[in-house]
């Protein structure tokens, strides 16, 4: 399959950096990862022996280059802000934007997060390729954008969750969906099993897969769950869960 073949590849090319970094201790950076694929990046920095640290540009990005090194962590990454402006009556959509970039002919792997503010929005870039898009990237869908670099990076407030408590009967996916969605079994079992469920940053159609204390569970339309604390059994067994709901609502 397609899929397990890019990701094979990916795989191979992380291999790749961490084995040239052992030999010859330069440092070497990625493109931009996934939070998936930053973990199989750690596992080929611990099969290497050396180092690995991620920078997507702000502080709790989710998507982040990279870097192998040995002897000292990198004070700079490769990472360009393009600062994006667009009419105040109108505010384009994460989709809209990343849409149009990718219609540009760019890969995924050239961009990190973007994050959206009311009056203007941040693109995160591969130093290469932000030049280009600034140049070449005019709207998102049918919003005008006005795009520039801005000089470093720019101070982000960090998103804000609602935190929501109550009790599931166990860790599975789809009840911890439930009551963080405030849905029904059987609607967040739906959601699971259409492929719209992504557990630890990885897609699954299982509506048994464990959750943990930590895991972030993304419901596409519907935001980001993460499980901030599993409590003790209550007497009737249940486990009471902590959990923030960012995004959609």
């Amino acid at each position: 399959m397609r899929g397990e073949d890019d990701q094979a590849q990916v795989m191979r090319r992380l291999d790749e950096l961490a084995t040239r970094v052992s030999r010859t201790g330069i440092p070497m950076f990625t493109m931009f990862l996934s939070p998936a694929e930053a973990g199989w990046a750690q596992a080929s920095a611990n099969r290497q022996r050396v180092n690995m640290s991620l920078s997507g540009g702000y502080e709790d990005a989710e998507r982040c280059i990279a870097c192998f090194w040995e002897e000292e962590a990198p004070e700079e990454y490769p990472i360009v802000a393009l600062e994006m402006r667009w009419p105040h009556q109108s505010a384009p959509g994460h989709r809209d934007v990343l849409g149009s970039v990718m219609g540009l002919g760019i890969k995924r792997s050239c961009i990190g997060d973007i994050v959206l503010e009311a009056e203007r929005g941040y693109l995160f870039a591969e130093r290469q390729m932000a030049d280009h898009i600034a140049q070449s990237l005019v709207s998102a869908g049918r919003i005008r954008l006005q795009v520039q670099p801005i000089e470093g990076l720019p101070q982000l407030e960090p998103p804000k969750g609602v935190e929501k408590h109550d009790t599931v009967s166990s860790m599975r996916l789809d009840a911890v969906i439930a009551a963080g969605l405030n849905l029904s079994r059987g609607d967040a079992a739906e959601l699971i099993t259409a492929g719209h469920v992504k557990l630890r940053h990885l897609p699954t159609e299982r509506t048994d897969a464990r959750v943990q204390e930590g895991d972030a569970i993304s419901v596409r339309g519907h935001g980001r769950l993460v499980v901030e604390e599993v409590g003790n059994p209550t007497k009737k067994g249940r486990l009471p869960l902590r959990l923030i709901r960012y995004g959609a609502k």
